[in-house]
């Protein structure tokens, strides 16, 4: 997977709009890999047609309409993705066993923010908003077209007209699959990364403190009573702040002695979380904010994939 060369007028000016097509396929498709395979794709075909573009429509809604296709091939015979929490009962805190991992096809996979948001920082906010992976993943449970419709119209505010060009369909077909992928589509609860909010800044050093030194007690202190914390690939996810001390002063005692980077992901605070003492990477860590205590822990063990997307060190050493 290796970006255009950008070695042409033409493909400077497709490279002007990779993030916010990355932004898109992302959100169609809930996998960073799957999206940046995706405009890959986008950037290929718009090369090898530019001297047919000829113009009649704006460079960046012809590139759209070339995503949305590349994107509808690629979900027509792929498995929704999703969370643990859609798939399976909240488990056991005290279990001994967290399943074995399921591929990663099945699994909604974090992003890191500067891949798929606009560099304007009066965009990046609303940006964040729908990035969020409770949103990705409700957006997850929409048909390919409804859900594409909803992207073009809500996130980046197309006009119906505007979407309807891009699918070869009417405006009342577009507003019809509106109003059906709103019924669908809950807005998730959730605060974005905020960089500037000193409340937010406290909250995430208190936990990055209380996960250092493992003080179980004042890390679950930070939780809301109905917390949640899940593994991708592993299919065990746990509800509820006793549960998640149970977990993690149980099996997941081996996490005892990690060190933690700050990453931003998803439109929300995230680490790279190094085990023994920075040598080995153990996850990328995303974590739910909601009325200034945490909601939600999303622990996503793929790091050899995961660690060089974000830009981490193989070990901690190496960034020093």
């Amino acid at each position: 997977m290796g970006y255009v060369s950008v070695t042409t007028p033409v493909e400077s000016q497709l490279e002007e709009y990779r993030s916010e097509l990355t932004g898109y396929c992302y959100r169609m498709l809930g996998s960073a890999f799957e999206a940046e395979d995706a405009v890959q794709d986008t950037m290929v075909r718009a090369w090898k047609s530019f001297d047919r573009f000829e113009g009649r429509s704006a460079l960046r809604s012809w590139l759209y309409r070339i995503a949305t296709n590349v994107c509808l091939d690629m979900l027509g015979s792929a498995q929704r993705r999703a969370r643990p929490m859609d798939l399976n009962p909240a488990g056991d805190g005290h279990a001994t066993n967290p399943g074995e991992p399921l591929p990663e096809e099945i699994w909604i996979g974090p992003v890191p923010d500067e891949r798929v948001l606009p560099q304007n920082p009066a965009n990046v906010i609303a940006g964040r908003e729908s990035i969020r992976l409770a949103f990705v993943s409700a957006l997850q449970n929409l048909p390919p077209k409804q859900r594409a419709v909803l992207i073009l119209r809500e996130v980046l505010a197309w006009s119906a007209q505007e979407v309807a060009d891009l699918l070869d369909t009417s405006v009342p077909s577009v507003n019809s699959a509106l109003q059906r992928a709103r019924a669908t589509l809950a807005a998730p609860a959730g605060d974005v990364h905020k960089p500037l909010d000193d409340e937010q800044k406290a909250l995430l050093s208190r936990y990055v403190q209380a996960f250092e030194a493992y003080d179980i007690t004042a890390l679950t202190a930070l939780l809301h009573e109905d917390a949640t914390l899940s593994m991708p690939p592993l299919p065990l996810w746990l509800h509820g702040a006793d549960d998640i001390a149970a977990w993690m002063l149980g099996t997941g005692n081996v996490c005892r002695g990690s060190r933690l980077v700050p990453l931003v992901a998803n439109g929300m605070p995230a680490f790279g979380q190094y085990h023994d003492g920075g040598d080995v990477p153990w996850a990328v860590i995303v974590l739910e904010i909601s009325d200034g205590r945490i909601a939600g822990i999303n622990n996503f063990l793929d790091t050899d994939r995961l660690f060089p997307l974000f830009g981490l060190p193989e070990r901690l050493g190496q960034a020093q």
